[in-house]
C-alpha cells in the first residue's frame, strides 16, 4: 500500500477548505477568529476587503517567514499591500504565484469580506472591548449634556 505524500495531503486539505468556503451563503464574510481583514485599499478600488486566514498560514509557517522574510508588520493595517506589489512578488505574491500557491486570477478567494469591513483582526479581544480610537465619538461638553427634569423622571 502506497502512503500518501505530504503534498497530496496538503492538496486534500486545500480542496476541503475550498469546498467549505464555497458552501457558505453568497455574500457571507468568511472570516474566522484570528483572521485579518485587510481593507486599506479594497473599498476604494471597488473590491471586497481581503480576509487573510492567519492561523491557516501560521500552522504551516513560522512567524518569521511572513513577519521577517516577507516584511509584514505585526499590526493590522500596518502594510501598504496592493495588487501591483502582489503581482510583483511582494507580500502575498511571494507564495501566491501559481507555483507554490494559487495565483491571483480568482479574486473572490481572498476578496471575500463584506464591503466596508474595517481593517482589523477578526473577533479579536481588542475590538470587542473598545472601539478603535479613530472611530470613538467625541465626548460632549457639560453644556451639551441634557439634565434630568426636576421632580423625578
Amino acid at each position: 500500500m502506497k502512503r500518501p505524500t505530504l503534498l497530496a495531503f496538503a492538496k486534500a486539505v486545500a480542496i476541503a477548505a475550498l469546498a467549505v468556503a464555497a458552501a457558505a451563503p453568497p455574500g457571507a464574510a468568511r472570516a474566522e477568529y484570528g483572521d485579518v481583514v485587510i481593507n486599506n485599499f479594497s473599498d476604494a478600488a471597488g473590491m471586497r476587503p481581503v480576509v487573510f486566514p492567519h492561523w491557516f498560514h501560521r500552522l504551516r509557517y513560522a512567524c518569521k517567514v511572513c513577519h521577517g522574510d516577507l516584511g509584514f508588520q505585526f499590526k493590522a493595517g500596518g502594510n501598504a499591500i496592493n495588487m501591483v506589489k502582489i503581482i510583483d512578488g511582494q507580500y502575498c505574491g511571494a507564495c501566491h504565484n501559481g507555483e507554490q500557491a494559487w495565483s491571483i486570477e480568482n479574486c473572490n478567494l481572498c476578496h471575500s469580506a463584506k464591503p466596508n469591513t474595517p481593517t482589523m483582526v477578526h473577533e479579536s479581544t481588542t475590538h470587542s472591548i473598545a472601539a478603535p480610537a479613530a472611530a470613538a465619538a467625541p465626548r460632549p461638553t457639560s453644556a451639551a449634556v441634557p439634565q434630568p427634569a426636576k421632580g423625578g423622571k
